[in-house]
């Protein structure tokens, strides 16, 4: 079967690119509307908070229909349609209901989509990373056409920018074909069986710890530009750096995986968040230390991604794999997001910028312990990451 290469690009780029707008760019027009540090903590954490159960109910949907795309193209329209409930509200409730109900949808979709792009990739799964760039260059030219406007135009145009990004987002979704699970597949384990493995858990727990670490980034790293006087063009070039740096990564995994297990590329990349961390929350004012910091982006996120989708993969196989991906989605985004987003919330004003990323660089220390001590270390675990 021919993979359909440039509609799964697309629907990645839309997604994306909607994330370009989102992860930057709304905590600044939260807090221009009104929102304090402490509620888009919270308006985060309850975006992230909805991961933890949308994308188990949508998965198990999915493995017992075997009809991602539909659901796929279900969640994208009603995500759109809901968003675009922002254009009305202006209270700190309405925000929240929105937030909920948008991202319950909205979070349904990408787990469920990347078990479709592997099962249209069959038995070339390390082709991944070449549809997946097309995501990490849809956020690159939202990150930096948003920011570029934002110098010029009010931020209150945000929510038609990400709902039209949304809409066009559904729309690709309905140009992808179904993909399913070779139909004499069979596994050994159930699903349970899979979970309780030791390693599996460790996974689980590094990678909710990763996320954890990452959310203050997400949902303050631009607030805290702006504190320290840089611009919007600017705040989005340096967004944007982080996302080339995971691009050109991307180009090159073919070469990463054939040549590293996925064991020591998800060691370093956790290695490479702590340095990160420390930079940006001691030398945040020194824009060339910043700028290394964003090119480590490539590591922190993109590396860790494709590291962690392939070990989804194979620990979850074809007939867990929708099950598999959503408990990635729900446990590491959702979890360690939602966690992330609370602490960092609180402690952005009593505690300090410093303190917060020093505490991110603090669980990426304690997720590389919980990494190197029992992911992959026996033979047969070893055997499969390859």
């Amino acid at each position: 079967m021919t993979i359909p290469y440039w509609r799964l690009s697309g629907y990645y780029f839309f997604y994306f690119a909607t994330l370009g707008v989102l992860s930057p760019y709304w905590s600044l027009y939260l807090k221009e509307v009104g929102c304090n540090t402490a509620q888009i903590g919270e308006l985060f954490a309850l975006m992230a908070g909805t991961k933890i159960i949308s994308p188990n109910l949508w998965g198990w949907i999915a493995d017992h229909t075997q009809k991602s795309m539909p659901i796929i193209r279900i969640t994208s329209l009603i995500s759109t349609v809901l968003f675009a409930g922002f254009l009305y509200v202006d209270r700190y409730f309405g925000f929240a209901l929105i937030t909920i109900s948008f991202s319950f949808f909205w979070n349904a979709a990408l787990p469920q989509f990347e078990a479709v792009t592997l099962f249209h990739l069959r038995e070339k799964p390390h082709h991944y990373s070449q549809i997946r760039l097309w995501g990490s260059i849809g956020f690159i030219v939202a990150v930096l056409g948003i920011g570029i406007l934002l110098d010029s135009l009010p931020l209150i145009l945000l929510p038609i920018a990400i709902t039209t990004l949304l809409g066009l987002g559904a729309l690709v979704s309905l140009l992808i074909p179904e993909a399913h699970p070779n139909e004499h597949t069979k596994t050994s384990l159930s699903l349970l069986e899979i979970i309780k493995k030791p390693e599996v858990i460790a996974f689980f727990v590094a990678g909710t710890l990763l996320q954890f670490a990452h959310t203050p980034y997400y949902v303050f790293y631009s607030i805290y530009l702006k504190q320290l006087h840089y611009s919007a063009t600017l705040t989005g070039s340096l967004w944007a750096l982080g996302i080339i740096a995971e691009v050109l990564l991307f180009l090159l995994m073919q070469k990463v995986l054939r040549r590293f297990s996925l064991r020591r590329i998800f060691l370093c990349s956790i290695f490479l968040a702590i340095i990160r961390w420390l930079l940006i929350a001691k030398y945040a004012d020194n824009l060339p230390v910043l700028i290394a910091a964003q090119v480590l982006h490539a590591a922190t996120f993109g590396s860790t991604h494709v590291a962690a989708i392939h070990l989804v993969h194979r620990y979850f196989g074809r007939i867990h794999q929708g099950k598999g991906q959503a408990l990635y989605g729900s446990l590491c985004y959702g979890l360690g997001g939602m966690l992330g987003g609370i602490y960092s919330g609180y402690f952005w004003e009593t505690a300090g910028s410093e303190l917060v990323f020093t505490l991110a660089a603090m669980a990426c220390g304690v997720a590389l312990i919980i990494a190197v001590i029992w992911i992959g270390k026996t033979p047969r675990v070893q055997a499969a990451l390859g």
